[in-house]
């Protein structure tokens, strides 16, 4: 399962919309050995096409030289599909080269839907993977109380021995 903070998805999504039609990428660093993904890194799209993305070499690895000096991996290698749904190509398949990473993919197929999903690619075999959205401003400890069909209105904490 990946999970990720609200404000990471929304600047991944800001990212995939601002450079609609061209496929976006990019990476979410986090702490190596940890799976958790805390630090956006937007790329550009060497290939500034519709139907493919390829990070451009020098920046890649610019970026893989950062990651390593601040002790982090890509925990999370994201691209956008323009005019399809959020599913790995063939030639996103072949080019996946971190088995560790989640392959995110975002739809911009629909400027009104946002098509989030998250895959596991690992010697040509795509597994699904349900994607955790976390709320930063909300305590993922605490039970949220809300009317049908609206926001959180309050948020009340459990209390052990009562």
């Amino acid at each position: 399962m990946l999970s990720i903070d609200r404000s990471i998805i929304d600047a991944i999504v800001a990212h995939a919309r601002r450079d609609h039609p061209d496929e976006a990428c990019g990476v979410v660093a986090g702490p190596a050995g940890s799976d958790r993904p805390t630090r956006h890194i937007p790329m550009q799209n060497a290939a500034r096409s519709m139907t493919f993305y390829e990070f451009d070499s020098m920046e890649q690895l610019r970026v893989w030289r950062e990651m390593e000096d601040r002790g982090e991996e890509p925990v999370v290698i994201y691209h956008s599909h323009t005019a399809t749904e959020a599913y790995p190509s063939r030639t996103d398949i072949a080019f996946a080269g971190e088995p560790n990473a989640h392959y995110l993919l975002v739809s911009t197929r629909d400027p009104q839907v946002e098509e989030i999903r998250s895959y596991r690619i690992v010697n040509g075999t795509v597994t699904e993977e349900p994607v955790r959205i976390l709320d930063a401003n909300v305590d993922q400890h605490a039970v949220q109380s809300y009317k049908f069909g609206q926001n959180p209105t309050t948020v009340d904490y459990e209390c052990s021995g009562r």
